[in-house]
């Protein structure tokens, strides 16, 4: 692994947080910092490729491909020009080669998949034997450890606090908030060998994300009428808690934490 420096950490944080609404800024911060401290082989496969902005933030001059199903995403992420191809396809069946690739990426995209397995399958189908697959879901503290559940459920209303995780989850759309035990066994089950995993984002984080789906209302009317998350990205806005999210990137892990990191390889 690769050890980050302050100045490392200091422009992971401004491509996220002066990008995105801060809730998501600072979940992508802490996750962009483990990928830089992988050995990615090239070519690089990167499952979810989304609007392209943390491929943009991550890669620099590196072969990747990116994958996703919709269109207009794709577009954005093509205007970026990170990637020297996008590939507009369902994660389960995806036109390229057996084993042309070195090692793959997927970022908050698997517990969205209502099927999965066949996912990780033709995950394991394009990696060369021995590539490494490294992605970062969220874990089951997001069903069971929200803020607005605790709120809840200390006014006695447990009944509402169990609707409260459901709706937060889903409008999430967050379908696979799995513990370690089960992602393995899907992973080995797809032809992976060798997992390794760490928890991060500690729960007082999780509650600053969550809550902040309503604080960032703003930044949603800022995307819609000037198409960027934050007008001033600037360690000196206020609404940016900077050192915050430093001091996160500094030190993410956490045995309680709400988000799995997983590093698995693909069998020799």
């Amino acid at each position: 692994m690769t050890e980050l420096t302050k100045a490392d950490i200091e422009r992971i944080c401004s491509q996220q947080l002066f990008y995105l609404p801060y809730f998501r800024g600072m979940l992508r911060a802490v996750e962009q910092s483990f990928y830089e401290q992988q050995e990615l082989e090239e070519p690089i496969y990167d499952l979810g490729a989304g609007d392209g902005h943390f491929a943009w933030a991550l890669f620099e001059d590196q072969q990747v491909v990116g994958v996703d199903p919709w269109w207009q995403p794709l577009l954005e992420a093509e205007s970026r020009k990170v990637y020297p191809l996008l590939v507009q396809a369902e994660g389960a069946k995806v036109p390229v080669a057996d084993g042309g690739f070195g090692s793959a990426i997927s970022n908050s995209v698997l517990e969205h998949i209502p099927e999965v397995q066949p996912v990780l399958e033709e995950v394991a189908r394009v990696l060369k034997p021995g590539g490494k697959f490294y992605f970062a879901v969220p874990n089951r503290r997001f069903v069971t450890d929200l803020w607005g559940m605790k709120v809840l459920s200390s006014m006695g209303l447990k009944r509402l606090a169990l609707d409260y995780s459901r709706f937060f989850n889903k409008i999430a759309r967050h379908i696979h908030l799995d513990p370690p035990e089960i992602w393995i066994e899907r992973l080995k089950k797809a032809g992976f060998d060798q997992v390794d995993y760490w928890n991060y984002f500690p729960v007082k984080a999780m509650h600053q994300l969550e809550r902040g789906h309503a604080a960032g209302l703003p930044n949603l009317l800022w995307k819609k009428l000037f198409n960027k998350w934050v007008l001033f990205r600037s360690r000196k806005n206020p609404f940016i808690p900077f050192e915050k999210v430093a001091s996160l990137v500094e030190n993410p892990y956490d045995e309680e934490g709400t988000c799995t990191f997983y590093i698995a390889r693909r069998q020799a």
